[in-house]
């Protein structure tokens, strides 16, 4: 070899090696570039607008994983392709932070949305709602009738211990938890109300004012008159006159069950029912139902009235006195009423 071609040779191997690097690189770029534009896809389609043009409510199960959760919800319609909703939570690193429940997508959600939606947990809430003086037992029904619920209801809860109002569940949320809940929302109403109670009232305990609250709740549903009828009934027991319920004999009767007829006269004359307040000069023994949050504050700051006496006054309400002269005379009016609605055949 010459010492010309000696000195060209590696001029020769650099040239090589040159462009080999240069289609490296260019083989690297064009790669990083689509896989660049690839991801910007991948994006776009997981940001686009959704299939379904209503509003669709979505089940998840427990235990549902990323995989299944995509296949469910391009089975109903609510994501366009599962593979692209899988492959971006996937480099999200979100596929374990999906939660399981019953979720509201809104029309035309986006995959994106509808990810962050599964990432929050914030399920359908559906209110179950309980009317105030409900006993117990009329409760637990009302429970097991609701098909959002699940599980078992073990005994029913002692009367009066439940505070009715409306409570938000999710789907298959257990019924003896619900039941709990009721429970501890009174335990808490009572912990805020009872040191904030007048004082002087007739009765010493929780429980006592429980009982009250319940003929209370039974005796009128004009929530503005509830503390005048507490009034009545505190001023009658610090007189130590009997209460004379009607509810409190209807409860030892059928226990809170509607009659479907009025009392008899020796059903009010019955000294055996424990709970006739016709006949005993006390509380009786356990409420009649489970009084609502308006007719515990009203026993335990009752109005400030000298009233003993109340009767229906025809228009929902009642009519209050502080003699029974002024009673017989409201008792007369009501009465009246009572006859010309007959008459007019209502």
């Amino acid at each position: 070899m010459s010492e010309p071609e000696a000195q060209k040779a590696p001029g020769g191997w650099q040239r090589i090696l040159l462009w080999i690097g240069l289609a490296i690189i260019t083989l690297a770029l064009i790669g990083a570039g689509a896989l660049y534009g690839g991801y910007r896809w991948l994006q776009s389609e997981f940001a686009a607008p959704g299939p379904s043009l209503t509003a669709e409510t979505v089940l998840l199960p427990r235990g549902a994983g990323l995989i299944r959760i995509g296949e469910q919800l391009e089975r109903e319609g609510l994501i366009s392709d599962a593979r692209i909703f899988r492959v971006m939570i996937t480099l999200d690193e979100g596929d374990r932070s999906l939660r399981a429940g019953e979720y509201e997508i809104p029309a035309e959600a986006s995959m994106a949305q509808i990810y962050e939606l599964l990432r929050s947990g914030r399920t359908v809430q559906h209110p179950i709602t309980f009317a105030e003086g409900l006993t117990s037992a009329m409760i637990v029904r009302t429970l097991q009738g609701a098909d959002v619920l699940s599980g078992e209801i073990g005994d029913v809860p002692p009367e009066g211990s439940l505070l009715p109002e409306t409570y938000l569940v999710t789907r298959d949320t257990d019924r003896q938890s619900l039941i709990d809940r009721m429970t501890r929302a009174q335990e808490e109403l009572l912990d805020e109300l009872w040191p904030l109670r007048q004082e002087n009232l007739p009765f010493e305990t929780r429980e006592e004012a429980i009982i009250l609250a319940s003929i209370v709740e039974k005796e009128t549903g004009v929530a503005a008159e509830r503390p005048e009828v507490a009034a009545v009934f505190v001023n009658r027991l610090r007189r130590g006159m009997r209460l004379e319920s009607d509810p409190t004999i209807i409860y030892g009767i059928s226990q809170g069950e509607p009659l479907g007829r009025g009392l008899r006269r020796s059903e009010i004359d019955n000294e055996n029912n424990a709970w006739n307040t016709y006949q005993i000069s006390r509380l009786p023994p356990t409420p009649i139902a489970n009084p609502g949050r308006e007719s515990i504050a009203a026993v335990l700051n009752p109005a400030d009235i000298t009233a003993l006496f109340f009767v229906a006054d025809g228009t929902g309400g009642h009519a209050f006195s502080e003699t029974y002269a002024e009673h017989r005379r409201n008792v007369a009016r009501w009465r009246r009423i009572e006859r010309e609605r007959r008459q007019a055949g209502r």
